[in-house]
């Protein structure tokens, strides 16, 4: 794969004028503006999607089933999991068309041995993406993405890095492509702290199924609670029944 560089260009994350409503509006119907939505409260304006997500929209394992068209519809700063490109050359090179057209932050790509040169232009950030360290080990992995970044990828990202000098020798030996790291509760990665990751030289950290365990967690803590007590005030907190209207689309203080 080869990236041919373009013109230098920026992006500014932050939620346009246009879109800051939509945290108080009714949730959608459509994923991508109920994504807007549930990050806009918080003031969460990017984030990335994997496995867990598609699972989420299929309603089965992430097995190579979901295909090209599945993926690029979120309007939003997304970091793209474009799996292995979804084909020979020719269909990594239209994935990463319309990835771009999709409007997404960046995207990675997995380095599987079917993957020959691809020229191709973006206008987003690169991620070179190896699952290898576990089967080949970790100097294997470094050599792969060394590769990639000598063609063009903007940052590296290695699956299960376990330690923290195995970070730090990552990021050393791919200097100075920034290294992603990802941090999923209970995987191989230990679970750093953006802080700490920092520290170890990594540049963007990703933490993976955040939302997908609160909600397991949340629901679960709730009907415990309504079994237990015979009702949901005390997992409903403040919440009101105005509340439920508006996110709902009962009602709408909006016009």
């Amino acid at each position: 794969m080869v990236v041919q560089p373009i013109q230098t260009f920026e992006r500014e994350y932050t939620i346009p004028a246009h879109l800051r409503h939509t945290a108080d509006e009714p949730l959608s119907a459509k994923a991508s503006t109920r994504l807007r939505q549930l990050l806009a409260r918080p003031g969460i304006v990017a984030a990335p999607v994997g496995a867990a997500t598609t699972a989420a929209k299929l309603g089965m394992p992430d097995l190579a089933i979901a295909t090209l068209p599945d993926f690029p519809q979120l309007l939003y700063p997304l970091i793209a999991d474009a799996d292995t490109g979804f084909g020979g050359p020719a269909m990594v090179a239209r994935t990463v068309q319309m990835y771009d057209r999709a409007g997404v932050a960046a995207l990675h790509i997995e380095d599987q041995l079917s993957r020959l040169v691809t020229p191709f232009r973006v206008r987003f950030v690169v991620i070179a993406r190896t699952d290898s360290a576990q089967v080949l080990g970790m100097d294997e992995a470094i050599r792969r993405l060394q590769a990639a970044a000598s063609v063009g990828a903007d940052v590296a990202f290695i699956e299960g890095v376990k330690t923290k000098e195995l970070l730090e020798k990552t990021v050393k030996a791919l200097a100075p492509t920034p290294v992603l790291v990802n941090v999923i509760s209970g995987g191989l990665t230990p679970s750093f702290t953006t802080q700490e990751a920092e520290a170890m030289g990594a540049k963007i950290i990703i933490f993976s199924l955040v939302s997908a365990v609160a909600a397991v967690h949340a629901i679960r803590e709730a009907m415990a609670l309504l079994k237990k007590t015979g009702t949901d005030h005390t997992s409903a907190g403040e919440w009101t029944h105005a509340s439920s209207s508006r996110l709902l689309a009962w009602t709408s203080d909006r016009g």
